[in-house]
């Protein structure tokens, strides 16, 4: 809007001077001369070539004036794109005493589809600056000292009607290329001094966007001075007000009010890419704060008040827009944040009931692409304090946390979090610098496991006070990516609780899991996590009569459970019964509970399988001593030998041997 206020100031001045020129010559030449005269006299003041076509006539009654062909105005030097300014045909009325002297009262001015360029050239140099009376010269770069005012443009504007002008804006640096279709024009400025009225319609991305209002004092704030504004923009999605003070510098305050019943669609017709905003961030917004925006590029916003869908929120802000990055600073209050919309199913499974949640368990974690890239476009830091927020899945109470982002690395500092009837601290981190990724560092103290559980993986049969640390990292671009990737480790601990829905003691003595409660005196656990998957081997469950451990598996990426608690009765307890592991396994939204008999059998029946296996031994034994006493006695009928008491077969086959060698050695010496 700068760029455009400035070329209508430029745009001004031209008409000056070219009803300056044809004044003068209105009484005295015909038509053609004077376009003539007045391109080459404008010529030499602007430094630009400018040529009429076409008939010029001159009216004396009832308007005194002239009317020209088609006008164009030439481009900077340094630009090759065609002329910087045409239009079809340009009307000029004046007042009859203009001819004797005295100020310009321009009656009329009206241009019939004119076609207006501006460029900004890689070194900054613009082509809207030209030499009308204290303007800057022809291709000037906006940095460099512009000459000063020597006089006020004594001048007037009854109306001046612009009517399907198109606008477009060619940054050479950035690549940057706006093109306006379209846009009208109704300008009334009565007293050079006074007020001027403007109502315009601009059609930035092809739907009409109206800009109308009134600045006071408009000499004053041609000459560089402030003036008082109203604008209102009204566009399809909602209208913007402005009503405060203004300058070209440019310099800005007053008190801002929107009412936006679409966001988006708003966002879009002023030619700005539309944003998916989550409900409860804004979808339709009311806003209302004083302004404050100086020459070094600063906005100031106090007493800021923000309506977002069902949300309020209060607070003060500033915006640095000078950099290579807006930097922002912003102090929020809210009471009951509604922001359920950032969940995956935007709130759905909380309304839905069980039968939803079980569904988007049983179907996994969502796959859709996590766009992270609006990280990078501002760093700064907003603290805000709720009352509450609901975040669908998660529900908190006072909230006191502190958002950093540099250089698309955000930190949510929780310094203090009511969740669950206790307390959470610590950190939470997204980072898009090379990739998304998620991580946190965080202790929970007297959380209610039965109410955090539900919300958290839909499990309401643990009820207990639990104290916890957690450290984890997850990566990828979406919610799926990163819970399969999720790695870290952990702790908790409770004191005394109830899981309703099973009876372990009972089922663990006698394998018996249909229903009842289990009171516990405490439970204790550290974990890991690799690949999505938290693994724990020590936790340690005491009851009235037993204690429990458990080993096993949960998958956080997969939403699954493959667990194992197994039962140890306390020393001294004798009464009749088995001890019965218990094996949890399947899908969170209906886990298997069930006996593992191969695991009761090793725990309870221990001294009887030594014994029975024992008892194997002896009698394997007992068969091989009688085995070996048959097959002595074979050997012996067969081989004719007889053992002595005590003594082996092989022993008595040997003393035979012997002697049967003896008695063939004796043979031969006879």
């Amino acid at each position: 809007m700068g760029v455009v206020m400035r070329w209508l100031l430029r745009l001004v001045g031209l008409v000056v001077v070219l009803a300056l020129v044809a004044v003068v010559s209105i009484m005295m030449l015909p038509g053609d001369r004077i376009a003539r005269i007045a391109s080459d006299q404008i010529s030499s003041l602007t430094g630009r070539e400018v040529t009429m076509q076409g008939d010029t006539t001159v009216s004396f009654y009832p308007v005194l004036g002239i009317s020209t062909g088609q006008v164009t105005v030439a481009n900077a030097p340094w630009s090759d794109a065609g002329p910087m300014f045409s239009a079809q045909s340009l009307k000029i009325g004046v007042e009859p005493q203009a001819l004797f002297g005295g100020d310009i009262r321009i009656t009329g001015l009206e241009a019939v589809g004119p076609k207006i360029l501006l460029e900004r050239a890689a070194n900054g140099a613009v082509n809207w600056e030209i030499g009308v009376e204290g303007v800057a010269p022809s291709g000037q770069s906006e940095g460099e000292t512009a000459p000063a005012i020597s006089n006020p443009l004594a001048l007037t504007l009854d109306r001046a009607l612009i009517t399907d002008a198109d606008l477009t804006y060619v940054d050479h640096g950035t690549g940057e290329r706006i093109a306006m279709p379209g846009m009208d024009f109704d300008l009334r400025w009565p007293e050079y001094e006074g007020t001027a009225t403007f109502d315009a319609t601009l059609r930035p991305a092809g739907q009409p966007v109206q800009v109308s209002g009134h600045l006071d004092k408009v000499g004053n704030f041609i000459a560089g001075g402030v003036s008082a504004l109203e604008t209102t923009i009204t566009a399809p999605g909602g209208n913007v007000t402005f009503t405060g003070r203004a300058g070209v510098q440019p310099q800005v305050a007053g008190q801002v009010t929107a009412d936006l019943n679409d966001t988006a669609r708003f966002m879009s017709s002023m030619g700005l890419a539309a944003p998916d905003i989550p409900k409860g961030l804004g979808r339709a917004m009311g806003a209302q704060a004083d302004v404050t925006f100086t020459q070094d590029m600063r906005l100031a916003l106090r007493d800021t008040t923000l309506n977002l869908d069902n949300n309020r929120l209060t607070g003060a802000a500033d915006v640095m827009l000078g950099g290579d990055k807006p930097r922002f600073n912003a102090q929020l209050n809210a009471g009951a944040l509604d922001l359920r919309g950032l969940s995956a199913d935007d709130g759905a499974a909380g309304s839905a009931g069980g039968s939803t949640s079980g569904e988007a368990a049983s179907s996994g974690w969502p796959k859709t692409p996590i766009d992270a890239g609006a990280l990078a476009l501002a760093d700064g830091e907003i603290a805000l304090v709720a009352d509450s927020v609901d975040l669908g899945d998660f529900k908190v109470g006072k909230t006191r946390t502190l958002m950093t982002l540099t250089r698309s690395r955000m930190v949510f500092e929780l310094r203090e979090l009511q969740a669950y009837d206790g307390t959470i601290t610590g950190q939470f981190v997204m980072n898009n610098r090379s990739g998304l990724s998620v991580g946190g560092d965080m202790a929970a103290r007297g959380i209610n496991l039965e109410t955090f559980l539900t919300d958290a993986i839909d499990v309401s049969r643990f009820a207990a006070k639990a104290d916890g640390d957690l450290k984890f990292l997850g990566v990828g671009n979406s919610l799926h990516a990163i819970m399969n990737s999720l790695s870290g480790d952990g702790a908790i601990k409770t004191g005394r609780g109830v899981i309703s829905g099973i009876d372990l003691d009972r089922l663990m003595r006698s394998g018996d899991g249909t229903g009842g409660t289990t009171v516990f005196d405490s439970l204790g656990a550290s974990f890991t996590m690799e690949n999505g998957n938290l693994r724990n081997d020590d936790l340690l469950m005491t009851l009235p009569l037993a204690k429990a451990e458990g080993e096993g598996r949960i998958g956080l990426g997969a939403q699954d459970i493959d667990y194992l608690i197994t039962p140890v009765l306390l020393e001294g307890e004798n009464r009749r019964g088995l001890a019965i592991p218990v094996r949890i396994r399947g899908p969170w939204a209906n886990p298997r509970i069930t006996p593992d008999l191969e695991k009761a059998i090793d725990l309870n029946l221990k001294e009887e399988k030594e014994k029975l296996e024992q008892r194997v031994r002896e009698e394997r034994k007992e068969l091989e001593a009688k085995a070996e006493e048959e097959v002595n006695r074979a050997l012996e009928k067969e081989l004719g030998v007889t053992r002595e008491d005590g003594q082996s077969v092989e022993d008595a086959i040997k003393d035979r041997a012997e002697d049967a060698l003896k008695e063939e050695l004796f043979k031969l010496f006879d």
